[in-house]
């Protein structure tokens, strides 16, 4: 674990361009309110219960696994906050990105529980923002912040899985 001090300035933070969890909630409500113009289906209701349940859970549990790690080293989760720690255990040992990787399959479970295909067609263009609009943008904040700390941690780690 890297330390940093805290006092940097407020200058010291990803400049991305959403906030994470708004991405994928928007397009997830875009989805479902372009279902209700073009309604679509994605199977019986028993099946899509227990599979958008299990997504659901799932993700959420991943990315309330991700948030606790981050809280416990004693840094920002919020990306408009300077990263204090360079955090790598816990779920960051798997991925770079374990919160975005939760929340998009949280977003899969979402979309089946709501029997839309259009929400889940548009995780793809959700996935584009997060992937260049924040993922990138955080990736050049941290090599700046924590050098080759980072570097070594973005070649051992995958970004998603």
């Amino acid at each position: 674990m890297n330390v940093i001090n805290a006092t940097t300035p407020d200058q010291d933070r990803p400049r991305v361009i959403a906030l994470p969890p708004l991405v994928y909630l928007g397009f997830l409500l875009l989805g479902i309110l372009t279902d209700l113009i073009w309604p679509t289906t994605l199977g019986a209701f028993p099946t899509r219960l227990v599979l958008g349940g299990a997504f659901l859970a799932t993700g959420l549990v991943l990315a309330a696994w991700a948030v606790r790690t981050f809280a416990r080293a004693g840094t920002h989760v919020e990306v408009y906050r300077p990263a204090t720690v360079l955090v790598t255990q816990g779920p960051y040992r798997l991925s770079r990105n374990p919160i975005y990787l939760g929340l998009s399959v949280a977003h899969v479970g979402a979309a089946i529980l709501a029997n839309s295909l259009w929400a889940l067609l548009l995780l793809l263009p959700a996935l584009a923002l997060i992937r260049y609009g924040v993922i990138a943008r955080e990736e050049e904040y941290l090599e700046r912040r924590f050098g080759e700390a980072y570097r070594r941690y973005k070649n051992a780690v995958r970004r998603w899985i």
